[in-house]
């Protein structure tokens, strides 16, 4: 069984928040558990950095009585790695970059019985159909997880953006009439998460 740890982004604005996402991924996992973390969502020459800065911040906030150690995901050595890996962590970043990278693995074999830990983009692309704060419609995912999701829910997210603001009952809205309109919607604040085990 999968554990699926769901967050909807703003990880950074919301550090009692991220301290709990934190916790909720490394629970069970053992007092010294193997995180691989995964910037898929990133661009390539961003990895090593955005890796060193991931892990500083994990480390700052980490239980007590743990004492994990990471290792950064390349797509040549993906499969490999999760293999070794008790958890694997994918931050957010661009909807399409995600997903180009993600079809090209059996998802649900090689992170079978894994603790895999999503947010913004990353969660985008594991659900069925979502609605993209980039690109301001609704889109499709993987459908691995199945519902619908809207991250950033109800955040400034983009309000400097010369489109204007969100307008989040309308994205619901949009959502709730998009693909299988039988699928539940999370639309999750900033730093909310939810688990799913399947």
């Amino acid at each position: 069984m999968t554990k699926y740890v769901i967050n909807s982004g703003g990880l950074r604005k919301n550090p009692e928040k991220n301290k709990l996402y934190v916790a909720e991924i490394l629970k069970d996992l053992g007092k010294k558990p193997k995180v691989l973390i995964c910037f898929f969502a990133q661009k390539r020459e961003d990895w090593e950095s955005d890796y060193k800065d991931y892990v500083d911040n994990i480390q700052k906030i980490l239980p007590d009585n743990l004492s994990p150690s990471f290792d950064l995901a390349f797509p040549e050595k993906f499969i490999k790695q999760m293999g070794v890996s008790d958890a694997l962590i994918i931050p957010g970043g661009d909807d399409h970059l995600i997903q180009y990278w993600l079809k090209q693995f059996d998802l649900k074999k090689i992170w079978q019985n894994k603790t895999v830990a999503i947010s913004s983009a990353s969660s985008d692309a594991l659900v069925k159909h979502f609605w993209t704060c980039d690109w301001r419609q609704n889109m499709d995912g993987l459908g691995i997880l199945p519902f619908k999701f809207i991250p950033h829910y109800k955040s400034n997210w983009g309000a400097d953006d010369p489109r204007g603001p969100i307008d989040w009952d309308k994205a619901y809205s949009t959502l709730e009439n998009y693909g299988d309109k039988n699928l539940p919607i999370y639309a999750l604040e900033e730093g909310e998460f939810i688990v799913i085990k399947q």
